[in-house]
């Protein structure tokens, strides 16, 4: 039986990349960089829901189904990186090979950890595998 592994992503601003985008001075909090940013996507677009890639993943809530058993968890805390909540993701993604289920993972969740994954340099090469390497 496959796996079935259900995701959230739960994200904030990337203030990092936003300070760089508008060149704003390293003096300038974390919150006021995001307060900008959100403020000047309102005037662009009328909402200040952040482009995808601006976004960054604070915590990954997972729930894993393998045949009788079923965990909970989340990869995250206050001391861990992005890169690494995501490179754990999907070291589980490698190691199960799970069917993945998520809600708007398609429009939101997905496209997120591509963006940051892209980011940070992440190693998912089964995420990505079209079959020629796990048929």
């Amino acid at each position: 039986m496959t796996p079935t592994l259900v995701f959230d992503i739960e994200t904030i601003p990337d203030t990092d990349g936003l300070r760089i985008l508008y060149n704003l001075p390293q003096d300038i909090s974390a919150d006021d960089v995001a307060n900008i940013a959100l403020h000047k996507r309102r005037q662009q677009n009328g909402t200040d829901f952040l482009p995808l890639h601006q976004h960054r993943i604070c915590a990954i809530s997972c729930a894993l189904r393998e045949g009788n058993n079923f965990k909970v968890w989340t990869l995250g805390d206050a001391d861990s990186s992005e890169a690494e909540i995501i490179q754990r993701f999907f070291d589980g993604i490698d190691k199960f090979t799970p069917q993945i289920i998520s809600w708007n993972g398609g429009g939101f969740d997905l496209p997120v950890l591509h963006y940051r994954g892209l980011i940070h340099g992440i190693n998912a090469s089964r995420y990505w595998d079209l079959g020629e390497d796990d048929k």
